[in-house]
């Protein structure tokens, strides 16, 4: 198995548990209602977010794309916002997979979310990830049956190994073993379904029946801006528009609390979930 597979799954369990802590300090606020939802039709493009907040603090929002390309221009670009913002914590998207010894290296692997904990580390900065992966699979599990919300995870997982790394088949089925191994800590109650790579693909032929693989999920499906019914997801598109929903309200709020609090917030994040959440930032950050 290779390191990232490894660090994704020690990343998930540690992330966790600091993330419990975390979720009672972020309360409802009426600027929730501002975020912008994924059905709502011509959506700002705004990829970069800045604003000031009262007693010094201060949001740098990149909106990235997922690359793993060193040569992606975007990088420079984040090293110079980085540097414009001078930033007393750092924000990075999902858990926290590590970094390498070189910012090329570090990239290659890690993609964007990789390079600004390289950032990080270069300046001895604090990072923190933009998710809460407890209290979303909480907040799902409470509106989707079990058994397709962990199907949708591992597909979903098995699809980014396949399209950001590269992953074979085999890569990617000892990967999913592992997850499953490690699914009562992460998940907790899942392993009363798909307990094994066997009931992973049972589970995948009783909704895709037409000869596909499971390794072989496209990345339509789990588009949140799309529907199932359009891209043959069954129900996967609209179970990731509930999770990014969750994600962009629970970004945003931990986001405006620490800029609240007199931070220089920077943070990378893929670019769609930035105009997602703009207004209910401009909003949380002007209150009195």
């Amino acid at each position: 198995m290779h390191l990232p597979h490894l660090f994704l799954i020690t990343a998930l369990l540690a992330t966790a548990s600091i993330a419990q802590a975390q979720q009672s300090s972020l309360a409802p606020s009426p600027c929730d209602k501002q975020l912008i939802g994924y059905g709502q039709k011509d959506k700002p493009k705004q990829w970069t977010y800045t604003r000031a907040a009262a007693n010094g603090g201060s949001v740098y929002y990149f909106g990235a794309e997922h690359s793993q390309q060193t040569t992606h221009q975007q990088f420079a670009l984040i090293k110079q916002a980085f540097e414009s913002a001078k930033p007393t914590v750092v924000f990075y998207e999902g858990p926290n997979r590590g970094i390498d010894s070189t910012a090329a290296a570090t990239i290659s692997k890690y993609g964007e979310s990789g390079y600004v904990r390289f950032l990080a580390k270069q300046h001895n900065l604090p990072v923190e990830s933009l998710d809460n992966p407890v209290a979303e699979y909480q907040y799902l599990k409470s509106k989707i049956d079990l058994e397709r919300l962990k199907l949708f995870y591992m597909l979903r997982e098995a699809q980014r190994l396949r399209t950001r790394t590269g992953s074979t088949q085999e890569q990617i089925t000892k990967a999913m073993e592992a997850l499953l191994v490690k699914s009562a800590q992460m998940l907790p109650g899942s392993d009363q379904v798909i307990r094994s790579v066997a009931e992973l693909e049972a589970a995948y032929k009783k909704h895709w029946n037409d000869g596909t693989n499971w390794w072989e999920a496209p990345s339509a499906w789990f588009d949140p801006a799309d529907t199932s019914a359009n891209t043959g997801g069954k129900f996967t598109n609209e179970v990731n528009r509930a999770s990014s929903e969750f994600r962009n309200l629970y970004m945003y709020r931990t986001l405006a609390a620490k800029a609240q609090a007199g931070q220089r917030v920077f943070a990378v994040v893929g670019r769609d979930h930035v105009p997602a959440q703009a207004p209910a930032l401009d909003c949380a950050l002007t209150a009195k």
